[in-house]
């Protein structure tokens, strides 16, 4: 078990590694040019800064910044107590975990740091625009879905 979560250690600190040095990236490759076509009338890199959370929300709230901090403190011990009382359970949980913490983690770096995320991602089609995203918001996406899956199936 701790051999397992020593992995699942280096896992989180490696997300948060690749994270920022993508952001960092972005802020100094695509920052001058604003937005750069990928795939022309599907995906482009942009660089967007995020006051709020996802889709923006509490972005416009007099202290959103700090309820965000919060919350991510409080989901990420959260998933550190989980981790260390059911996580010999399922290696799938804790990947799951991982990929939530890892995300959640590079993205409070951000936040702490400036007050908001660096965005860099953006798929649309036509009008159609799903909000700009980054490597962070992908591994909570990917891990908190995983795990839901991994909740239905009893698992």
């Amino acid at each position: 078990m701790a051999a397992r979560l020593k992995l699942i250690m280096v896992a989180i600190l490696a997300l948060v590694g690749l994270d920022q040095f993508v952001k960092a990236l972005a802020v100094v490759y695509i920052g001058p040019a604003g937005r750069i076509p990928v795939i022309p009338g599907f995906f482009d890199l942009v660089l967007w800064h995020n006051t709020g959370a996802a889709f923006g929300f509490l972005s416009r709230i007099p202290g959103g910044r700090w309820i965000l901090i919060g919350l991510t403190v409080v989901a990420l011990g959260v998933a550190v107590w989980v981790m260390l009382t059911h996580g010999g359970r399922s290696r799938a949980m804790l990947w799951c975990l991982a990929l939530i913490c890892g995300g959640a983690v590079g993205n409070l770096i951000d936040r702490v740091r400036t007050g908001q995320v660096i965005d860099y991602l953006l798929v649309y089609y036509k009008d159609w625009y799903w909000p700009a995203f980054n490597v962070a918001d992908s591994a909570i996406s990917i891990g908190g879905v995983w795990l839901a899956l991994l909740v239905l199936r009893g698992k």
